[in-house]
């Protein structure tokens, strides 16, 4: 007898499916089971529903394929929820199965009754609820149709009683949906370059959807004698072998990138979606290229959007740019990121003995110490700060983060996700204190599943960008302190191989023990506090800010806080 349970499962692993990731309950039996009899498939059991949710998309971003988790009726699949809201922002090919309470029971207010078609219906394309036999083959497809096509999330709305159900039916196989190259027209690329031919200085801005284009833009750039500013996540496809990059624009860019973006006659956005308006120029032209026509103009108003894969429009567009364009603003802006790009890697020096290693020097270590082809997944706040700054890319690594959810606690079940795609491959989880405490329960994850995770954490005892945040708008830093344990004695005891670094002159040691290490290994760096990210600039208001700051904590009686800014890195 063929269930539905037993249909899903059989999809699945026909799809090239072979891990779900989530927490099992009775709603999910039926799949368990299925699971069970198939046997090509893993159920990565993990300790909470949402982290499950982010290593699927860690799965996904990794392998470029689908991915699936799975969370059981009401609070079970509510779970994954934050998880999904990552996956969908970072558009990742994501199927998750939420299992819902006896379909009898619909509506009366049964035991953890929710409403997932409605709850999920934000964080998806694709969301559906199952109810009868017949109805599953085709809602099955369209779903994986839609999360492979679309590089979204799909959910299922399965009730348990309903993947019991016999299925007697015709079983077509699933066939994905063929690439689509979105190739621009040649009037939109002639008159692009129309545009760009007129302009004095451009600027290229670069995101994530120039994966697979580097040569291309590179080419484009030359041509331009363009500045390439690299967002977040354009960062593991453009920044490397690219004399033309200038660096990151953002909170947490570098000056270069902020001053190349802001002054450019003509901006040339390829493949990005970069959220924040104040850092864009003003009174430039902006062309704009995304295979999303929903993203044109999003951010900021445009002279000209252009539907397009980033890599076919480089192509059409390179051969009729100018030849022989003045090049005196493309040299401004390399000789700025030259300048800014010292003044960082002078900041990434060791502390005195004894003292808190500053993280500018943990993450350059991180980066001498990591494999060439290591995946790294990185913490929202600080650690990003310093991931972008001092973690290089080369072409074979990889860099992911919650870049455009921004939440809390992502790079360790990220990392695991990887890990499993990819298990003799190095991946290491950058996890601030907050961070990993908030899911520290999937350490347990990584000992029980055999995830060989190296996670190194940023030991500084308070949720850091949030106290920069609070600094910078003028107020003392409040309820932003965490009292940390020793974590490596914490994943000593829970079977992982835990390191404590203390002193500056034992980090490249303890990293090279832990990478090399044959299981999962956790170290904890004890880091500086008061060591300020500083912006690529400074306006007014958060200098106003950081005044007040000082004011109020010397009027409260906490002047040592000062102090302890005063002999920070920043300030040698």
């Amino acid at each position: 007898m063929t269930t539905l349970a037993k249909l899903l499962v059989e999809t699945l692993a026909s799809a090239g499916v072979t891990r779900i990731w989530g927490v099992t309950g009775d709603s999910l039996n039926a799949i368990d089971g299925a699971l069970r009899d198939n046997g090509h498939i893993a159920f990565m059991h993990v300790r909470n529903e949402e982290a499950g949710a982010f290593a699927t998309g860690a799965e996904a971003a990794v392998t470029r394929k689908l991915a699936v988790c799975a969370g059981s009726c009401g609070p079970g699949n509510l779970h994954l929820i934050n998880g999904l809201y990552d996956c969908y922002r970072n558009r990742v090919p994501v199927l998750a199965i939420a299992s819902h309470i006896p379909s009898t029971e619909i509506g009366l207010g049964y035991f953890q009754e929710t409403h997932p078609t409605k709850i999920f219906e934000e964080c998806s394309d694709f969301c559906e609820l199952v109810t009868s036999p017949k109805q599953m083959p085709g809602v099955l497809h369209r779903a994986l149709r839609t999360a492979i096509g679309r590089n979204t999330v799909s959910v299922i709305v399965i009730p348990g009683d309903v993947s019991l159900l016999e299925f007697d039916g015709d079983t077509p196989a699933f066939v994905p949906p063929a690439p689509v190259r979105r190739v621009p027209g040649d009037s939109g690329v002639a008159a692009a370059a129309e545009l760009l031919n007129g302009s004095q200085n451009v600027t290229i801005l670069a995101g994530a959807g120039t994966a697979g284009a580097h040569d291309e833009v590179v080419a484009l750039a030359d041509a331009l004698k363009a500045p390439i500013v690299h967002a977040f996540r354009g960062k593991e496809y453009m920044e490397w072998d690219n004399p033309f990059d200038v660096g990151m624009t953002g909170l947490i860019g570098f000056s270069s990138g902020y001053h190349a973006l802001k002054e450019c006659d003509t901006l040339l956005m390829l493949g990005t979606d970069f959220p924040y308006r104040n850092f864009y120029p003003e009174g430039a032209k902006v062309i704009q290229v995304d295979r999303d026509p929903a993203a044109l103009g999003k951010r900021v108003a445009l002279t000209m959007g252009i539907e397009a894969d980033v890599v076919e429009f480089a192509r059409m567009i390179t051969p009729l740019i100018d030849a022989g364009r003045p090049h005196d603003f493309l040299d401004k802006a390399r000789t700025h990121y030259a300048n800014a790009r010292r003044d960082l890697d002078d900041l990434a020096t060791p502390a005195k003995r004894g003292k808190p290693l500053h993280p500018q020097y943990v993450y350059s270590v991180v980066n001498e110490v990591a494999s060439e082809n290591a995946v790294f997944t990185v913490d929202v706040g600080t650690p990003a700060i310093w991931s972008a700054r001092y973690l290089k890319t080369n072409g074979k690594r990889r860099i992911i983060g919650s870049f455009n959810h921004g939440s809390m606690a992502n790079a360790l079940p990220q990392a695991l996700g990887a890990q499993a795609a990819f298990p003799d491959r190095q991946v290491v989880s950058m996890s601030g204190d907050g961070g990993v405490a908030m899911l520290f329960g999937e350490l347990l994850t990584a000992v029980q599943l055999n995830l060989p995770v190296k996670i190194v954490v940023l030991n500084n005892g308070t949720l850091g960008f949030v106290e920069l945040e609070q600094k910078t708008g003028g107020y003392l830093p409040e309820n932003v302190g965490l009292q940390n344990p020793n974590f490596a004695d914490v994943a000593r005891a829970i079977g992982l191989k835990g390191i404590r670094v203390e002193d500056s002159g034992g980090l490249k040691a303890a990293l090279e023990e832990a990478f090399a290490h044959d299981g999962p290994a956790l170290v904890d760096v004890v880091s500086n506090r008061y060591e300020l990210a500083m912006p690529p600039t400074i306006e007014a208001k958060e200098g106003i800010g950081f005044s007040l700051y000082g004011m109020r904590a010397i009027l409260n009686g906490r002047g040592d806080e000062i102090l302890q800014l005063a002999s920070s890195n920043l300030f040698r």
